[in-house]
């Protein structure tokens, strides 16, 4: 074998650009399609509402204007104004910003200035504009690129910034913005900026009570055990509460408005002060489980100079608060422990339904003590000696978390279907658990039910959430059923469980739906895949002649070599999303508890379409 050369030609350096361009999970995480809340697109929004939230917070700007048309984004603050001699360089020199003075920014979303760079650079299209002084300067760049430079012009308009960029499809391919997961994030921004004004495509979004808003918007007053408990302190903000009828923790988390998905020190303080609280209030050793479950809380906290575990923000990784302060944890645990001891004392309602809720949680757990351990050793045996998880390297020690957003466990039935996607699948970040048979109807069943039964322990114990969220080990858990009637059975069947033992699995948008192509039309040059009728309709007028179609009734059908590219770049996943009108108990027990009237029309109306669509050959 012929020794390769190696010399200074091998040797280049990557301007700023073209670096972000080249390595885009480093500065924004997983790319996507925007058929997940954390996909790219996502993140350059969020970057770019970052630097108006900063403004907001140093007192500069009470309104923030987005627009979404399309690809085009466009997002105005009524701040400060970028100073008008560094427009250009804000936004296109690496270590550049005024987040460096922490004079002007204290307590920032982020120091390393690198967000509205990676957007310029990430974006097919980027404009800056700044307001300031009555004078107004702007800059146009194409991938990163400075395209055209105005001068310095007098203007009646308002001061502030506004930033228009258009996500390039060469790195961004086929996306698109979903409503949702944009309306989710400035729901967050205004909780945590009470005052603020948002203004979406023409909505209002504004809150008055923060975080206290958040665990109202998100559930129903009926499944609140009492009325939420709301603290707030200097740079701290927790609001908690107990659900009825939900069995597992539930948290959500900020830092200086960066919502941590994964938590990181401040959640870990966070659980750890609530137990610690209530074993003082009430004077016995409560069991920690015992305590949190069925908890649905937030907690917000400001750091100075916070350490994020990577430069997409969704782990704390500080140990101290700043300035004056001690370590995040006894700064959490010292204020909850004063806080919410006071509140307990002048509630004993609230501090009696809690009590409750804890002997309740005691009685349960040691009900299921045995059949837990039973299920556990079942679990533990199952993956090491049988072929139902197939997981990936991520997971088995590999390869770096880094790429943790990444990881995908894909639900499937039989041997055939899990077989395809088994061979097809990308064995650095997606696994595999295959079922035996439909799922059980677990609507109105106790958590005991999980530990009994074969197929719900073992999913349980693969996607480690017996406990709580905070270690789930796959962000995209995909259900990947047959297109059929019997497909769409199971699928109903596995968000009953998850919605019955695990909602937060779905409120947090880790749950999707696999989609897969219905039709295969081609001739002898060339191949469409089909997803619907319409499609299939569109690919036969684009082949001349009589082109061959296959109808694909199952996973195993499709083989592997073409699979790749329905689990690869061109998956398509459709979240399943709650609809914040109806609770989760009136959702199942309209779907999947005794039959009425009311559902047979449902049905009637709403899935004889579908049916008609599934079994047309």
């Amino acid at each position: 074998m012929a020794e390769s050369q190696y010399t200074e030609d091998n040797i280049r350096s990557l301007d700023w650009k073209e670096h972000i361009r080249l390595r885009p999970g480093m500065y924004i995480g997983k790319l996507g399609d925007g058929s997940s809340a954390d996909d790219g697109i996502y993140i350059l929004l969020k970057e770019t509402i970052d630097n108006c939230i900063d403004e907001f917070v140093m007192g500069a700007g009470k309104s923030i204007d987005i627009s979404i048309q399309g690809e085009k984004v466009t997002v105005r603050d009524y701040g400060r104004g970028i100073p008008l001699g560094k427009v250009v360089d804000v936004v296109s020199k690496m270590n550049t910003g005024g987040k460096y003075d922490t004079r002007a920014f204290k307590k920032s979303v982020g120091l390393n200035g690198v967000g509205t760079k990676a957007v310029n650079a990430l974006s097919a299209y980027f404009k800056v504009e700044s307001n300031r002084d009555g004078k107004s300067k702007s800059a146009e760049f194409e991938t990163g690129e400075l395209v055209n430079e105005e001068l310095l012009e007098e203007t009646s308009r308002r001061r502030g910034t506004k930033i228009t960029f258009i996500p390039d499809e060469v790195i961004f391919k086929k996306y698109k913005y979903r409503n949702e997961y944009v309306e989710r994030m400035l729901r967050n921004y205004v909780y945590l900026n009470p005052g603020l004004t948002i203004v979406f495509n023409g909505e209002k979004f504004f809150s008055e009570n923060g975080l206290k808003d958040l665990l109202e918007d998100n559930n129903t007053k009926e499944d609140l055990l009492y009325p939420i408990i709301h603290l707030k302190g200097q740079d701290i903000e927790v609001a908690i509460t107990h659900s009825k009828t939900q069995y597992s923790e539930e948290y959500h988390s900020f830092v200086n408005g960066q919502h941590t998905t994964q938590g990181g020190t401040h959640q870990s303080a966070f659980r750890e002060a609530i137990v610690k609280t209530i074993r003082d209030y009430y004077g016995k050793n409560y069991d920690a489980s015992d305590i949190r479950k069925s908890i649905i809380s937030a907690i917000s906290i400001k750091v100075m100079e916070p350490v994020f575990e990577s430069q997409t923000k969704t782990k704390l990784g500080s140990t101290d608060m700043g300035g004056e302060f001690p370590t995040v944890r006894t700064y959490i645990n010292d204020f909850i422990g004063k806080q919410l001891d006071n509140y307990l004392h002048k509630n004993p309602e609230t501090a009696e339904k809690i009590q409750r809720k804890i002997v309740q949680a005691e009685n349960e757990r040691k009900e299921l003590s045995g059949i837990r351990k039973l299920a556990r050793e079942r679990a533990k045996k199952a993956s090491l000696h049988n072929k139902k998880l197939r997981d990936c390297r991520l997971h088995l020690g590999d390869m770096k978390s880094e790429r943790r957003l990444e990881s995908t466990l894909f639900i499937t039935e039989g041997d055939s279907a899990s077989g395809s996607i088994t061979k097809s699948r990308d064995v650095n970040t997606q696994a595999v658990f295959s079922l035996r048979g439909k799922p059980l109807n677990s609507y109105g069943m106790s958590k005991k039910i999980v530990y009994e039964n074969e197929e719900f322990n073992l999913l349980q114990a693969a996607l480690n959430i017996e406990e709580s969220m905070e270690d789930l080990r796959y962000n995209n858990i995909v259900i990947a059923t047959d297109a059929d009637v019997d497909g769409m059975h199971i699928r109903l069947l596995l968000i009953t469980f998850f919605l019955q033992f695990f909602p937060e699995l779905i409120k947090e948008n880790h749950l999707y739906i696999l989609q897969t192509p219905l039709f295969r039309v081609r001739n002898k040059k060339e191949t469409y895949y089909c997803y619907s009728q319409d499609e299939k309709r569109e690919a036969i007028t684009k082949l001349s002649g009589k082109p061959e179609i296959t109808r694909f009734k199952g996973l195993g059908e499709i083989s592997p070599d073409e699979f790749k590219h329905f689990i690869g770049d061109d998956i398509r996943l459709e979240p399943v999303m709650l609809d914040k009108a109806l609770s989760i108990e009136e959702l199942l027990k309209f779907y999947m508890g005794k039959n009425t009237p009311d559902r047979q029309e449902f049905i009637i109306e709403n899935l004889k379409v579908e049916v008609d669509l599934i079994e047309d050959n």
